[in-house]
């Protein structure tokens, strides 16, 4: 059953469509020339159920997995011999596995240099289905294995700060499933700053020389992190769109399972999924730990980032934003700071609704949840309590937000609010357990991801 959703008292509908299709149809048109490698059980396009061929119209490239692009820390680097003084992964394969949300038979990949300190010399690149279906493993399904490339070049070199998007590659990927993504580099990245998603709560493996087309890696180095890969997506009719969520620790999964996809994002997903109204909907995570809306820290602050991790993704319909609690953790604990941050909050708030809503994107906003007896975050005079208060009431009340998931309801105790139930806290009365991201995902109504004509004048403010 739905938890408490609070629509926009003008607008009335919580339910979001997608935007134009006219650029999915020039994309559509683009794709017929498209030089496309051959097929693992690639569909025409045609019955139910099938996804659409690359000329088809009414159709659309849409992200189905995201990471969002951070500066690598010198504590999460790729571990030794495989980061020298001045290189990284010199003569390395690297091998990683996501969890797709939406599936399809045409995906292609994007590949981050935002923070790297030199060209990133991509040599070879493939994907396959990972062994058994798991997350986390070294080992891929044999026959499935097929090259990615760029330009019809098996290379690419991705300048500082750019990315590169490969070619539609034919790959069935089912709905929920995981994809296995292999990288070489024969002459690795001349900078010891590169490209990675510390928190992927997923293992990859490093093993020297040329390992791309292998079904396994024996030997290779585990490191629970994600490097370069920052997207994949699927060509789906217009019926698919996606939806992102902005965030911090909290959607990134600390507290979650490694190798488990039990974040709440890909619990929300599974939800959705056995819906059939909502069961093209794809849920992006575009969070990180320790991410602020206001202030750089552990990645670009949140306004910042807005273009590249949501404006900029595609096919993309609505977004959720559930950030804000660590601007006001790391905030003066007095009150003038407090009350500062708290307006600055809210402030930003209104510059992400009213970019997302130019683009044709609902946004649906989140209550903060509780921080009570989290050190340091917690203050003994409940001057950030306060500030979570003020924030909270102007999402529920404001009525800027097309829709408020009330997370704060869903996980607070009811015996003592400014804290988290006991049976959902990590320990340190701030994150979240997997039984805690569970009643979050649990609390998200699926009903705001079915496609419906958006209200007159939307995008106006």
């Amino acid at each position: 059953m739905d938890s408490p959703c609070f629509p926009h008292p003008a607008r009335g509908s919580t339910i979001v469509i997608r935007r134009s299709s006219i650029l999915s149809l020039f994309a559509a048109a683009a794709l017929t020339a498209a030089v496309v490698t051959p097929a693992l059980g690639a569909g025409d396009g045609h019955g139910p159920g099938r996804s659409p061929a690359p000329g088809e119209r009414n159709a659309r490239w849409v992200s189905t997995w995201t990471s969002m692009p951070q500066l690598t820390e010198p504590g999460n680097m790729p571990p030794a011999p495989f980061t020298q003084d001045d290189a990284v992964l010199t003569d390395a394969t690297l091998r990683q596995t996501v969890h797709v949300s939406a599936g399809g038979e045409h995906i292609r990949l994007r590949f981050s240099n935002a923070f790297g300190g030199a060209v990133l010399p991509i040599t070879k690149v493939s994907v396959a289905l990972p062994l058994d279906g798991r997350a986390g493993t070294s080992a891929v399904e044999a026959g499935t294995t097929r090259p990615v490339t760029f330009q019809g070049r098996s290379s690419v070199s991705v300048p500082v700060g750019a990315q590169a998007v490969s070619d539609p590659l034919d790959f069935t990927l089912a709905p929920g499933s995981d994809l296995t993504a292999t990288v070489y580099l024969a002459t690795g990245q001349a900078s010891t700053s590169i490209t990675s998603h510390p928190g992927s709560r997923t293992t990859s493996y490093l093993r020297a020389g040329d390992h791309v087309s292998d079904a396994d890696l024996p030997g290779a180095t585990p490191t629970d992190h994600w490097y370069f890969l920052s997207g994949v997506e699927v060509w789906s009719r217009s019926t698919t769109s996606a939806a992102i969520v902005l965030g911090d620790s909290l959607t990134d999964g600390r507290g979650s399972t490694t190798n488990m996809n039990d974040r709440w994002p890909d619990l929300l997903q599974k939800r959705l999924r056995a819906g059939a109204a909502t069961s093209k909907a794809a849920v992006v995570n575009q969070a990180a730990g320790g991410n602020r809306l206001l202030n750089d820290g552990l990645g670009p602050n949140g306004l910042a980032r807005l273009d590249r991790d949501v404006l900029a993704q595609s096919g993309v319909d609505w977004l959720l934003v559930f950030e804000g609690i660590n601007d006001i953790g790391t905030a003066e604990a007095a009150p003038a700071a407090q009350k500062q941050v708290a307006a600055d909050v809210i402030a930003a708030y209104e510059q992400i609704i009213t970019r997302a809503h130019t683009q044709g994107i609902r946004v649906y906003g989140a209550t903060l949840t509780p921080m009570g007896g989290n050190t340091p975050y917690d203050d003994p005079d409940g001057y950030r309590e306060q500030a979570r208060q003020t924030v909270n009431t102007w999402i529920r009340t404001s009525g800027r937000f097309d829709s408020v998931i009330d997370f704060d309801r869903t996980v607070r105790d009811p015996q003592a609010p400014r804290q988290l139930r006991a049976a959902l806290d990590t320990g340190d009365h701030l994150h979240l357990n997997p039984s805690g991201y569970r009643a979050m995902a649990d609390a998200v109504p699926t009903r705001l991801f079915r496609q419906a004509p958006l209200p007159r004048g939307f995008g106006y403010n």
